[in-house]
Formats: structure tokens, sequence, C-alpha cells
């Protein structure tokens, strides 16, 4: 029997509330499909750590996280922690150290839920990959005068052959699994060296799959695209802010924040992947039991793909789109009275059906 190694970091807020359906998905899954098991590690890592020991993170958290084969994130960040040092303290380090270079997102609308546009699900199912490393978060840049009327900030992108290459095969692959259809995520007006190059090296790894169709869109007529044309779009490969952007706009597109599941994957599989859903930690919900499990419970099914157990991972997803689409069991972001635990029930016994 194969046995993972998964690092639990709920995190703050709301993250707490989710990755605890989660858990007991996967604990579910295992149960139903067998042939593996899981090994955890949790960990108490956040802001409540951070205001206890000034670190969002040990300081050999990054040593205690390669020992394992993946990471099952929550939420960061909570009020009295600026959001700068949360997320640079935890989650951005997590990304760049272990060279989680590919923020995988799918944007899709599950069935019965009523997204905010005139579409349904066969019109909203296409998949957002994100360099995830360097780009505009590469972090290069300082500020001088400070507290003088000369202050300076400056912030500097970061783009090389290697990491903005990768990013485009790896798109471009997938996009051979799906419809063939890539598209790339620009900004060349304006931005004329960073985006000039992106467009440059699209251009030509585009030469070696000629069995994709490709098109070159800049990102603010890229997210009109999005409201207006969404069952045009197959793949979508972006820098690490746009994709950033485009992503948080896929996510209002499938009906509510809530649903949105992201991976942060290490391809070569040298360092461990991370899968968390993307909804932020809402303390202002915290603790309440309303918080919508289905991101976290779409990720736990990502990660159990990408451990190479597809049929479990097919099975939670059907059984937690079967769920929306009865439509009795849902939670307030998308206009139930079901509380997070209710749905985390719904989805396990719906899974048993299916089996």
């Amino acid at each position: 029997m194969r046995k993972y190694k998964i690092a639990v970091i709920p995190g703050d807020g709301i993250g707490v509330d989710v990755i605890n359906e989660g858990l007991k998905i996967l604990e579910t899954a295992k149960e139903l499909h067998g042939g593996f098991d899981f090994e955890y590690t949790h960990l108490p890592w956040g802001c409540e750590y951070y205001k206890k020991t000034g670190r969002m993170m040990p300081e050999d958290g990054l040593r205690i996280l390669k020992d394992h084969e993946a990471i099952y994130l929550g939420a960061v960040g909570f009020p009295g922690v600026p959001d700068h040092v949360s997320l640079w303290g935890l989650l951005l380090p997590i990304r760049k150290e272990f060279d989680e270079y590919i923020n995988l997102r799918p944007i899709k609308l599950l069935k019965g839920i009523q997204g905010p546009l005139r579409k349904g699900p066969e019109d909203i199912d296409f998949v957002v990959v994100r360099e995830n490393v360097e780009g505009e978060y590469s972090g290069v840049g300082g500020l001088a005068y400070q507290g003088t009327a000369s202050e300076i900030a400056l912030q500097t992108n970061v783009f090389t052959r290697f990491g903005t290459e990768r990013v485009m095969r790896y798109a471009f692959e997938l996009a051979r699994k799906r419809k063939k259809k890539l598209i790339s995520a620009t900004k060349s007006n304006a931005l004329n060296y960073s985006m000039v190059f992106w467009d440059r090296v699209f251009n030509e790894v585009a030469k070696d799959y000629q069995d994709v169709q490709t098109q070159v869109m800049h990102v603010d007529a890229l997210s009109g695209y999005f409201i207006l044309h969404p069952e045009r779009i197959d793949v979508v490969v972006a820098s690490n802010l746009f994709g950033d952007i485009l992503t948080d706009l896929g996510s209002a597109m499938q009906g509510s924040i809530g649903i949105a599941p992201g991976a942060n994957i290490n391809p070569e599989r040298k360092y461990p992947s991370m899968f968390e859903p993307v909804h932020g930690s809402a303390p202002d919900v915290a603790g309440k039991g309303i918080a919508n499990p289905i991101g976290a419970i779409w990720a736990a099914s990502m990660m159990l793909d990408f451990l190479g157990v597809p049929e479990a991972a097919k099975l939670i997803f059907d059984a937690m789109e079967a769920v929306t689409e009865e439509g009795k069991y849902l939670t307030v972001d998308l206009g139930g009275n079901s509380t997070t635990q209710e749905v985390g029930e719904a989805i396990r016994n719906k899974m048993r059906e299916l089996v």
C-alpha cells in the first residue's frame, strides 16, 4: 500500500474550518478507494504563530516541509499582521524555495450553481496556468529616502528565459491534453521589455506545438474576454501578476470565490507541491460554521490526482458536483443555508453512493 506524507497547514481564519472538512474527505476517499494511505504532519503555522513567535513558521520550517510529497494549506492572513508579512513569511517562501513554478487554477462552473454571467457549466470550463515564482512577484526592489518628500519605491520584475519557457511548455502540454487551444496573456504594448520578451519566447515555443491553436491577447482585453466569451477559452498562460488577477476574476465567474481551488506545482517532484483553496482567511466568518468547504475539497481532489490516484480524485469531484447540482446542501455564499460541516458530510455521503 502506498503511503503519502502530507503536511497540513490549516493556517488562519476559515482555513481551519475548511481544511477539517477536506481531511475528512481524504479519509473517505482512502476508505472507499483503497490502495493508499496518508501520514499527516499537522503544523500550527500562520498569524497566531507569528503573534507568539515573531515568525509565520519556524526557522527550519522549509526543512520540515521538504520531507513530504504534498502540502495541504488552508489560508493565510489575519487582522493585526500586515498582509505582506503573512504572505512573505509563509506562502511565498514555500512557492519559491520548492520551485512550485506552476500555479494551476481550474475555472469551471459547477452544475447547479448560478454564476453571475448568463452562461452555463458547458460554457465555463478552462484552466489558467500562472507562472508562480518570478515575474512581478520576484521581490526585487527597495525603498530610499523614506519619510521624506523625495521617497522612492522601486519594484523590479524579473523574467528569465528559463522560467518563462518552462511555464509556457507546461501550458502547451496541458492544451494538447484538452482542446488544443492556448491563449497567452500579455501587455507588450505598454511593458516594452518584459512583455515583449514574454511574447517572443511564446512565439518561439509555439513552433514546437504546431497542433495547438495559439492566440496572444493583452491582459485588459483578455479580462473582458473572460466575461463575454468564456466558452472560447481552453488554456491560458500568464505571468505571476496577470495570472493572479485573471484567476480571481475566474473564481468570481464560478459563482463564489469559496469554490475555487489552486495548485502550486513542482512538476519534476523534486520538492513537495502545495494545494489550497484560494478564498483567503475571511476572519469575519471564521469559526461560525458557514464557510464554503468546496474550494478546499476540490483542492484535495487536485492533490490526489497529482499524487497519482486519479480515480479517487474523480470520485471526490463527481460527488462534489453532484451535491451542487442537487442544490440541497449549499452554504450561504451560494444562496443556501447549510453549514460547512453539512456540506462536507453531504459530499462524503455522495461519495459512498457513487461507489
